[in-house]
């Protein structure tokens, strides 16, 4: 894809996460981020991407619905596509284990660094899910440590906010 080449965004305010936002590329879907002004939310994208951003209500309808659903308890897997040539090879191996990770489940860090043939590299795996730029949709809140325990997470209020999507999705903790 060429640098030329626009990025759709788009956002909703209607979640228990207050405002969400979501960037399409001709491929699929590029980012998620909420809680974010659309100023910051269009550096981010120029910066990482760099191509230019477009306001588009048509191009993100489809991930803004079926997310705002998620968020109010409708468990789904999501339809649209996912761009994943936007992510580093590293990245996007951690970050298609963690994809496929079943609603309502937990999986550890060192068990997706096994998974991708690198038993080692947990805290590499970490660092993919810190840097996850789809979240809800590439479900890194899913990823808790060999503990048992929640570890880390970037959105929202941190790790009160995953432990509010797990049990919105029925997740057991321990």
């Amino acid at each position: 894809m060429s640098t030329d080449e626009p990025v759709f965004i788009g956002k909703t305010e209607r979640t228990p996460l207050g405002v969400l936002w979501v960037a399409m590329t001709e491929r699929g879907l590029a980012a998620v981020e909420w809680d974010s002004a659309k100023a910051d939310f269009d550096r981010y994208l120029t910066k990482r991407l760099k191509r230019p951003v477009i306001l588009s209500p048509e191009q993100t309808s489809l991930p803004l619905l079926e997310l705002t659903s998620y968020l109010r308890g409708d468990p789904r897997t999501f339809s649209f596509p996912i761009d994943w040539s936007l992510l580093r090879p590293f990245q996007r191996a951690v970050l298609e284990v963690v994809y496929a990770i079943p609603y309502g489940e937990t999986i550890t860090y060192a068990h997706i660094a096994e998974k991708i043939g690198r038993p080692h590299a947990y805290r590499a795996v970490g660092r993919a899910n810190a840097t996850n730029p789809m979240p809800l949709v590439i479900p890194c809140h899913r990823v808790i440590g060999t503990d048992g325990k929640l570890h880390g997470y970037g959105g929202g209020e941190g790790l009160k906010t995953k432990e509010w999507l797990l049990k919105l999705e029925g997740a057991v903790l321990t």
